[in-house]
């Protein structure tokens, strides 16, 4: 256990804690502030699975509206929701397919003229791994209250899921100009090795597409591991962190995953199509056999 220097906590190494049950440390800062830390074990998997992956189970929020997983507390996704329904508006909700099997619906919305004018013109449902943040809710910058990412220790091949996309007729930037390609779905799960205050990236699958599909499918996306070559696009690096080294990327153990589904793949820059609908379900991490 290492502490800033000046700080002092409850608990000293050594110390037995019985994870049995969540066990607490306190730590009391050099100006006396303190912070209690919970500590929660777990039975550790070489092919752990993200939770409520099936999207099965949504939660009914204080304001009325779902969110998915079993609770606030203890869910691992997060939604844009807690930003848009301010305006009313709710761009991803359960969809039920019957049979008690539900998935997620995200449809890019219009926020009408008011937020247009604030240059928020339209708002993309999206689904992350992650926590929405709603003390940092900026109305400029949709992906500031966003804190992506959940613990994962596994290294899968493949992530599977079951979409289907309509995209929407007329693709607009932020100031409503039409643009000359479709909107497009964005579909991508990030493998980082998070570890004293810096973040890598090791392993990257994405999917984007403007392709209609009308009736769920299967898609499988391969992880690739490592530094991506410049056969990939340039929106599958990083922007603010590198990659791990090319030795380690062959053994190295992730602490996080960071999974993304969004009807508009540009639409934190509120650029997207009214009406772009995506619906995916069941989304499982694939390992070598």
């Amino acid at each position: 256990m290492e502490i800033s220097s000046f700080a002092t906590s409850d608990k000293q190494v050594g110390d037995v804690l019985d994870l049995n049950s969540p066990q607490e440390i306190q730590i009391t800062a050099e100006d006396g502030s303190t912070y209690v830390w919970t500590i929660t074990s777990f039975v550790a998997s070489a092919t752990p699975q993200l939770d409520n992956g099936d999207l099965n189970l949504w939660y009914q929020t204080p304001s009325n509206y779902y969110e998915p997983g079993e609770s606030a507390s203890n869910t691992i996704w997060g939604t844009g929701n807690q930003g848009t329904q301010i305006l009313n508006k709710l761009a991803t909700i359960p969809e039920d397919l019957g049979n008690e099997n539900l998935a997620a619906n995200m449809t890019t919305l219009d926020n009408g003229s008011l937020a247009g004018t604030f240059g928020a013109p339209i708002a993309a449902g999206s689904i992350f791994t992650g926590r929405f943040n709603p003390d940092e809710i900026d109305i400029s910058d949709p992906e500031a209250a966003i804190e992506f990412g959940t613990p994962f220790t596994g290294r899968p091949v493949k992530v599977r899921f079951k979409y289907q996309y309509i995209p929407g007729d007329v693709n607009k930037n932020k100031v409503g100009e039409v643009l000359e390609y479709p909107d497009m779905l964005d579909i991508y799960a990030l493998l980082e090795v998070r570890l004293g205050g810096k973040t890598e990236r090791l392993a990257t699958a994405w999917f984007r597409s403007s392709d209609v599909v009308e009736e769920l499918i299967t898609k499988e996306i391969e992880f690739t591991y490592g530094e991506l070559d410049a056969s990939f696009p340039d929106y599958m690096r990083p922007t603010d962190h590198g990659f791990v080294s090319e030795d380690s990327a062959s053994f190295i153990l992730p602490t996080h995953i960071t999974f993304v589904a969004s009807s508009s793949f540009d639409g934190a820059n509120f650029a997207g199509a009214i009406g772009s609908e995506l619906i995916i379900d069941d989304i499982e991490m694939v390992y070598e056999e």
